[in-house]
């Protein structure tokens, strides 16, 4: 059983601190600043690295070699060496965050990781299609498989410690991408869903029956962990509860990074719901059903990160004294 890990936050939302841009909106959201403002990608990194995360994602969510090329007029190579340098970035982030911690042994995250970040397909159809999936009926499992390829394979080569396939709307481009990974058997990955309830994800299909199909047809430790992003905090538990029952032989790594709990549409963007609940309220529910990666997506800062640092690390503290006592 892994230990608990802080992930990242939003990575735009701490990006726009720096680089004073509109980001949403962007064909290329993030990944834009790849080739702009670099600098700016790596203090980013930096920014959640100071605040405790123990793992930082590649600025590659919306990043494609498609995209590149067309709304940066790259060619396909340049258009990989962007991929590539995203990796970078984080690198030099990490390599600056040892320097600065390395005479204070007290720190949460002595050994951060870079996890590769690979949005849906979707994504990069720049219409929201995360949040519905509907592309995923009119696709063809092989276009999805030769488009997912590129960056997988340009993460993993730049040296990514794991990838991180997130806010997947449909269970078709989950199933790909379990078979797409078998493609690389020394590589390791996390995979997240795109979910509109409390039980299934946006494209209808139950939550926790398609995280089961997967676990069992992906190879053995190929997944390090199942779970959910970019959702409202308050729809977490009821996705998780359940999966890692007390008498069950297997245990199934949980992974959560909520949203801030607003809304988002491309026409009007985020707005803020009437029913936001802050992620700490539920991070005790959410490590005592199993979650072991947990951090923030849209609409959360590196401040919200460092709550959620000092949480995990109190809640462990008590489990340990719990241990201890008994």
């Amino acid at each position: 059983m892994c230990e608990i890990k802080v992930l990242d936050g939003g990575f735009s939302t701490q990006l726009a601190l720096h680089v004073g841009d509109k980001i949403d909106g962007d064909p290329l959201w993030t990944a834009r600043f790849l080739a702009t403002k670099p600098e700016a990608v790596y203090k980013t990194h930096l920014d959640f690295l100071r605040v405790g995360s123990d793992i930082i994602e590649t600025n590659t969510y919306q990043a494609s070699i498609d995209g590149f090329m067309k709304y940066l007029g790259l060619t396909k190579d340049d258009s990989n060496k962007l991929i590539y340098k995203a990796v970078e970035c984080a690198k030099r982030a990490v390599k600056t965050y040892l320097e600065e911690v390395k005479d204070n042994p007290n720190v949460p995250n002595p050994k951060p990781l870079i996890a590769g970040s690979c949005g849906p397909y979707g994504a990069a159809l720049h219409d929201g299609s995360e949040y519905s999936g509907h592309y995923c009926s009119d696709i063809s499992l092989k276009v999805l498989k030769d488009w997912h390829r590129p960056r997988i394979s340009s993460l993993l080569d730049a040296g990514v410690d794991l990838l991180a396939f997130e806010t997947l709307p449909c269970k078709e481009e989950a199933e790909v991408l379990i078979e797409l990974l078998k493609e690389f058997p020394n590589a390791k990955a996390w995979m997240c869903f795109s979910c509109k309830d409390g039980k299934s994800l946006v494209d209808g299909t139950d939550f926790q029956e398609l995280v089961m199909q997967c676990y069992k047809n992906a190879l053995p430790g190929q997944i390090i962990g199942f779970g959910v992003n970019c959702i409202a905090p308050q729809y977490v538990t009821s996705l998780l509860k359940g999966i890692n029952k007390e008498n069950s032989t297997d245990f199934i790594p949980l992974v959560v990074y909520p949203n801030s709990g607003e809304k988002y549409t491309v026409t009007e963007g985020w707005k803020e719901d009437k029913e936001c609940y802050p992620s700490h309220e539920f991070i005790y529910e959410w490590l005592n059903y199993g979650v072991k990666y947990i951090g923030g997506c849209c609409r959360t800062q590196a401040t919200d990160i460092k709550i959620i640092r000092f949480e995990v690390d109190t809640w462990i503290k008590t489990q340990n004294s719990t241990t201890s006592s008994s």
